[in-house]
C-alpha cells in the first residue's frame, strides 16, 4: 500500500497503461514539454516521445476532434483539456460526435477515448473558470462521465477507462490534485459504473461525489459527535448512475441529503433526489434535502467565493433539518 496524491495516482495510471499498450497516446495543450497544467504528465514527453505525447494548438474542438478520429482508427487517445470550462468550446465534438458515433454507425466503430479535465471552483479564478458543469455532460447517453474523489479511485478508474471501448469524460477536481490517500500496490482497476458506501451509518444518508466527498465525510464526523450516525455514499460515476447503494441506504436511514459542488437547479442532486422520491417514497420520513453552490456566477473575491460554495457546516445543517433536530 502506497500513499499517493491524486496527481501521482493519475500519473501512475497513465504511465503504467502506456507502458503496457503502445496504442495509448496523449494530446493536449502544454502536456508535453511543459508536463501539463497540473503536472500530471511531467516526464512523459521525454520517456514516450513526441509521437505519443503531443502538444496541441489552443483549440479544444481540434483536440477532441483529433482524438475522436484517432480512436475511430484504432488508437486509444487521452485528450487533456486545461479546464472543463473550455470543454464548452468542444461541446459539439463531445456530445454530438464522441457520444453518438458508436450508436449512429450501428456499432461499426468504437471510440476508446478519454477526455481528462479538471472541474470546480475555490481557487479565485473567476466565474468563467470556476464552474462545475458535470451534470450537463452526464445528460447525454453514449458518454461515460466519472468523477473520482480519492487517489485510489483516481488511479483505478483511469486504468479501467483506458481498457474499455467507450468515450469517457474523466473529471478531476482542480483542488484535489494534492489530496493524499492510500493506493494498493500492483495492478488496480475500479469499475466505472458503481457507487460505493464510504461510511456506514443508520440515521441519515449523505450522497455526494468528487470534492464534496471530503466535506461530507468531515460533516459525518461532526454529526457523530452529536450522536447522529450518517451513512455516506460516494457516487463516483454520474453516467451511468448507480443508485442501488443509495436506495439501499435510504431504505435503512429513511432520510437523505445530496451534496454537490455545482448549482442546485437541474443538477446531479436534482436527479438523485427525483429518483429517491420515485424509488423510496414509502421509506422517506422527510423530503430529500439538497446542498449545492449558490445560484450565482462564482465570485472572484475569496470570501464571497467561499460563501457561495457548499461546505461542511451547510451539510451538517441540512442533515439536522431532515432529522428535525
Amino acid at each position: 500500500m502506497a500513499t499517493l496524491t491524486v496527481r501521482e495516482a493519475l500519473s501512475q495510471a497513465l504511465w503504467e497503461e502506456m507502458e503496457a499498450n503502445s496504442k495509448i497516446i496523449l494530446l493536449g495543450e502544454e502536456i508535453g514539454v511543459w508536463g501539463g497544467t497540473y503536472a500530471v504528465t511531467r516526464g512523459f514527453h521525454e520517456h514516450f516521445g513526441a509521437e505519443r505525447v503531443r502538444d496541441t494548438p489552443i483549440s479544444e474542438s481540434a483536440i477532441v476532434g483529433a482524438a475522436i478520429g484517432a480512436a475511430m482508427t484504432g488508437l486509444r487517445p487521452v485528450a487533456e483539456l486545461m479546464t472543463i470550462n473550455f470543454a464548452f468550446s468542444a461541446f459539439d465534438m463531445i456530445v454530438n460526435q464522441a457520444a453518438k458515433l458508436h450508436y449512429m454507425f450501428n456499432g461499426q466503430v468504437n471510440l476508446p477515448l478519454i477526455i481528462r479535465t479538471p472541474s470546480g471552483g475555490g481557487r479565485q479564478l473567476g466565474a468563467t473558470h470556476s464552474q462545475t458543469p458535470d451534470a450537463i455532460f452526464a445528460h447525454f447517453p453514449g458518454l461515460r462521465v466519472v468523477a473520482p474523489a480519492t487517489p485510489r479511485d483516481s488511479k483505478g478508474m483511469l486504468k479501467q477507462a483506458l481498457r474499455q471501448n467507450d468515450p469517457v469524460l474523466f473529471i478531476e477536481n482542480a483542488t484535489l490534485y494534492q489530496q493524499r490517500g492510500d493506493v494498493p500496490d500492483g495492478d488496480l482497476t475500479v469499475p466505472l459504473d458503481k457507487s460505493v458506501m464510504a461510511r456506514e451509518g443508520k440515521d441519515v444518508t449523505l450522497v455526494t461525489y468528487s470534492k464534496m466527498y471530503y466535506a461530507t465525510m468531515k460533516a459525518a464526523e461532526q454529526l457523530a459527535v452529536a450522536g447522529i450516525q450518517a451513512e455516506v455514499i460516494d457516487l463516483r460515476c454520474l453516467r451511468p448512475l448507480d443508485m442501488a447503494p443509495v436506495v439501499e441506504s435510504v431504505k435503512k436511514t429513511n432520510r437523505a441529503v445530496v451534496v454537490e459542488e455545482g448549482w442546485m437547479s437541474y443538477g446531479v442532486g436534482a436527479e438523485v433526489s427525483a429518483r429517491l422520491h420515485s424509488e423510496c417514497f414509502d421509506y422517506l420520513d422527510a423530503p430529500v434535502k439538497r446542498v449545492a453552490q449558490s445560484e450565482v456566477p462564482l465570485p472572484y473575491n475569496q470570501r464571497l467565493e467561499q460563501m457561495a460554495l457548499p461546505d461542511q457546516e451547510k451539510i451538517v445543517r441540512a442533515a439536522k433539518e431532515v432529522l428535525y433536530v
